[in-house]
């Protein structure tokens, strides 16, 4: 937790947002990554997914079963997400999304958003050419040479 603070800290020194992640596996960490948002012009680029992926493509896998995350803050809905995507068995975590909100990172909105029926949400959803996309779902349910994930 300690090391993925002071990546927090080096972040904000360096350009970057006040987060930093590190994951670990058997006590050694496998990755370490802090947020690059500004930096890369990537809306995506928090610092847990900037981890997640250099632990996948360190591990060659994309599932991360067997090792755990620690985060300078409570993560984002995107970055649990993220976490529970890739099967992390354990999140740790500083700051709490209370105090994000104090500095302006407030993502009580997503969540939310997340209960509310999508033709309801503040940005607008609405189907569009559904059983076109279902092609693709067909093909991956009958085919025999598809990686579970």
């Amino acid at each position: 937790m300690r090391r993925a603070i002071v990546l927090s800290i080096n972040s904000v020194k360096t350009g970057g947002g006040p987060f930093g992640a590190v994951i670990a596996k058997d006590g050694e960490i496998i990755a370490e990554a802090s947020n690059s948002v500004t930096l890369d012009n990537d809306p995506t680029a928090h610092a847990e997914v900037n981890c997640i992926r250099k632990a996948t493509k360190k591990l060659s896998t994309f599932d991360l079963a067997g090792c755990e995350i620690y985060t300078s803050c409570e993560p984002c809905p995107m970055c649990l997400g993220a976490i529970y995507w890739a099967h992390l068995d354990r999140i740790y975590y500083g700051n709490d999304r209370k105090d994000a909100a104090k500095i302006g990172f407030d993502d009580n909105f997503i969540y939310d958003e997340i209960a509310i029926e999508p033709k309801h949400r503040h940005r607008p959803m609405k189907p569009l050419l559904r059983k076109e996309a279902l092609e693709a779902f067909k093909l991956w349910e009958s085919s025999e040479e598809k990686t579970e994930y």
